[in-house]
């Protein structure tokens, strides 16, 4: 494998994430939360808080019932790699509306920078293009950050983005970790009562 360029992982976040508008964005917990936090806070981010691996399901939960609705996953590399098996679901059902984006730098960042599958060659945009996914992108670039934010915009296929990311470790910029708040105000910007 050839040296890929890494993408400090909080320009590439608050990239992909400007001009939201009415996305709905689902992070997978840890790094990808605190990601997405930095970027600003929005009553249409659900993060997942002791979830781990569950993301992408959400996710594909989320694009079949919202289908007028872009919904972006973000996640890390550990997270999709517990939820491997969810991408043969995902790829049967494809909905265009669903984007999943893998923030990849090859360590465990939760659980003491360990190196992960993805260091030791395993390419989960190659493994989604396995599973059938319709588009599957290997980001190194800001702009193609930017070229990904149109994709998720324009909901035209459903797709894997795998956004190699430095193996750092900036400060956490914790979201909310009150699980029923979170719920309900995620329901409410969707229109739906609480519960």
């Amino acid at each position: 494998m050839g040296e890929v360029t890494a993408l400090d992982r909080r320009a590439a976040v608050a990239a992909l994430l400007e001009g939201r508008k009415d996305l709905l964005v689902v992070t997978g917990l840890g790094s990808a939360s605190y990601d997405v936090m930095a970027a600003g806070d929005h009553a249409m981010n659900y993060y997942l808080w002791a979830a781990m691996g569950s993301a992408m399901t959400v996710g594909l939960g989320l694009a079949m019932t919202q289908t007028d609705k872009s919904v972006l996953v973000i996640t890390g590399d550990g997270e999709a790699l517990m939820g491997f098996g969810a991408l043969a679901t995902i790829a049967v059902k494809a909905p265009r509306n669903l984007t999943i984006a893998v923030l990849d730098n090859g360590h465990f960042g939760e659980t003491g920078m360990q190196e992960s599958h993805s260091a030791r060659g395993i390419e989960l945009d190659r493994v989604a293009e396995a599973c059938t996914f319709p588009r599957t992108l290997r980001v190194t670039t800001m702009d193609q950050v930017e070229t990904l934010r149109t994709h998720v915009a324009a909901r035209d296929a459903l797709t894997l983005a795998t956004i190699k990311i430095r193996a750092d470790n900036p400060p956490r910029v914790l979201p909310p970790r009150d699980g029923p708040y979170i719920k309900n105000r995620f329901r409410e910007a969707l229109g739906f009562s609480p519960i």
